[in-house]
């Protein structure tokens, strides 16, 4: 039985790329999903918040302007207006995010994958 996982990537992220080679080394055949290029719709994100029993705060890019400019840093943020910024402005997504069998976390660092393998 092969072992897969799915992944938020973006190439230029340094955790991302050391969160794939950590699951491709453990056997994993991975879906990557340029996220910036093809943005979550809000049932994926609903799905990765359900499946990780993660807030969407959790997943927020918060030190990304944007987050800020948009008031999602601030307590008086809701989780629906967070999801839809997300899903407007990809970009907000923290990364990556990696769902396997096992359940979905944010690798953060890289090592935190460990606990889904």
């Amino acid at each position: 039985m092969s072992k897969t996982a799915w992944m938020t990537f973006n190439p230029r992220c340094g955790t991302a790329r050391k969160t794939l080679a950590i699951l491709e080394e453990e056997g994993f055949e991975v879906t990557q999903r340029r996220y910036l290029d093809e943005p979550l719709s809000r049932a994926e994100i609903e799905h990765l918040l359900a499946k990780g029993k993660l807030r969407a705060r959790d997943l927020l890019r918060a030190k990304e302007p944007l987050a800020q400019d948009l008031g999602l840093t601030m307590d008086t943020a809701s989780e629906d207006e967070i999801v839809d910024a997300m899903v407007e402005h990809p970009i907000l997504l923290n990364r990556p995010i990696v769902e396997t069998e096992n359940g979905v976390l944010l690798a953060r660092p890289q090592d935190e994958v460990r606990k889904i393998i």
